[in-house]
C-alpha cells in the first residue's frame, strides 16, 4: 500500500507517497481531490517541477500528482541501463495509478516526461484518457534508429543526446558541480536567456550541441545569472536532489532511444486517438526542430484539441509562465468529456 511520509500542512495541503513497483518505489506528491491528473517531468528535474500546478489544479477540482521520474530524487534508482526503458516507465505510471487507487487519469508531461505521457496514452488508452504534452511534441516511431538521427541533428558538433549515450561521460561533467551546472542549463534553455553568438537560424539548437571534444557546459551562456522565475531556494532544492541520487538514472532515460525504438516498432506510426493538448515555447528549441512533429498533429493527435505557442518562453514552460500554463491546462480539462 502507498505510505504518507510527511503530514500535510493543512487537509488541503501536499502529501508525500509512494507506490510499489517491481524495482522499488515510484516517489509521489499529491493535492486535492477529484479526477486524477498525473504530472510527470523531464531532466533535469523532479516532482518539483510542477510546484506550481499542484495547488492550482487542486483548486480547479483535480486531484493532481507530481512524480519522481524513476532514477530522480526519492524515487528508486535501478542500476541497469534497459531499466529506464519507455516501457518501464509506462508501467511506473500505471503503478502509481493502482497506488491511488483510481481507475482512470489524465496525464501530462513536460521534457521527457511528454513522450512518457504521450506513451502511457498510447499504449494504455483504457488507463490514461487524454494527454497533455509541454515542449516535446509527440512523433510517432519512425524508420529511423534514434541515434542515427541525432547524430545527423548534430551536423559537425555533437548534438546532445548522443552525447549523453556513453555512461559515465555527461555524469563527469555534471557531478563536480552539481550546482553550477544546473545553474547554467536553467538559465541556457530560458526564454530570457540572450541568443547564443553563433544561433544564426534562430532555432536554439546551438544551446544543444557539443563542440567536439568539449562539454555541453561549453555552450551554456557566460552569465548564468538565475532567471526571474527560479530562486535561489529552487536552485538549492533541485541541486540536493541529483547531489544525492546522482545523475546516472536520470541519464538513462537517454541510454534507451534506441531500445524504446525497437520495443515500440508495433506501433509505427501509431496517432494517439486520446483528447490532447500541446503547450511549447517559441524560444524552446524543441519548439522549432521538432516543428515538422507540431505540423503533423492533425494526424497524430486527432483529438487535439489545443496548440499553443507561449511567446517568450523558453524551455521550462510550467516554470517560467505557471499562470498561462495553469490557465491553458484547466480550461482544457474543464473541456474535456466527462
Amino acid at each position: 500500500m502507498p505510505q504518507t511520509t510527511e503530514p500535510a500542512d493543512h487537509p488541503a495541503g501536499p502529501v508525500h507517497r509512494f507506490a510499489e513497483i517491481p524495482e522499488g518505489r515510484i516517489h509521489f506528491v499529491e493535492q486535492g481531490t477529484g479526477p486524477v491528473v498525473l504530472l510527470v517531468h523531464g531532466f533535469p528535474e523532479s516532482w518539483y517541477s510542477w510546484r506550481h500546478q499542484l495547488a492550482a489544479l487542486a483548486a480547479a477540482g483535480y486531484r493532481a500528482v507530481a512524480i519522481d521520474v524513476r532514477g530522480y530524487g526519492r524515487s528508486s534508482k535501478p542500476s541497469e541501463v534497459s531499466a529506464y526503458r519507455m516501457l518501464a516507465h509506462v508501467a511506473d505510471n500505471v503503478a502509481v495509478l493502482r497506488a491511488l487507487g483510481a481507475e482512470t487519469a489524465i496525464i501530462a508531461g513536460h521534457d521527457w516526461g511528454a513522450p512518457i505521457a504521450a506513451h502511457s496514452a498510447l499504449l494504455r488508452p483504457d488507463l490514461f484518457t487524454a494527454v497533455a504534452l509541454l515542449s516535446v511534441p509527440y512523433a510517432p516511431h519512425g524508420a529511423t534508429r534514434p541515434t542515427e538521427a541525432f547524430a545527423r541533428l548534430g551536423g559537425d558538433e555533437e548534438f546532445y543526446i548522443s552525447y549523453f549515450q556513453q555512461p559515465g561521460r555527461a555524469e563527469a561533467e555534471i557531478e563536480p558541480d552539481v550546482r553550477g551546472w544546473l545553474a547554467g542549463v536553467y538559465a541556457g534553455l530560458s526564454g530570457e536567456a540572450k541568443p547564443a553568438a553563433d544561433d544564426q537560424d534562430g532555432n536554439g539548437l546551438t544551446r544543444m550541441t557539443v563542440p567536439r571534444g568539449g562539454k555541453l557546459s561549453d555552450r551554456f551562456p557566460a552569465d548564468t545569472t538565475l532567471p526571474s522565475w527560479l530562486t535561489e531556494a529552487d536552485l538549492d532544492y533541485y541541486t540536493g536532489e541529483f547531489e544525492r541520487s546522482g545523475l546516472t538514472g536520470a541519464l538513462n532515460r537517454y541510454r534507451n532511444v534506441d531500445r524504446d525504438w525497437a520495443d515500440l516498432a508495433a506501433w509505427q506510426g501509431a496517432p494517439i486517438t486520446r483528447p490532447a493538448l500541446f503547450i511549447g515555447g517559441d524560444r524552446d528549441a524543441p519548439t522549432h526542430w521538432m516543428a515538422d512533429a507540431i505540423k503533423a498533429f492533425p494526424v497524430t493527435l486527432p483529438a487535439l484539441s489545443g496548440s499553443h505557442i507561449i511567446e517568450g518562453c523558453g524551455h521550462w514552460v510550467q516554470q517560467e509562465r505557471p499562470d498561462e500554463v495553469n490557465r491553458l491546462l484547466i480550461d482544457w480539462l474543464h473541456g474535456l468529456p466527462a
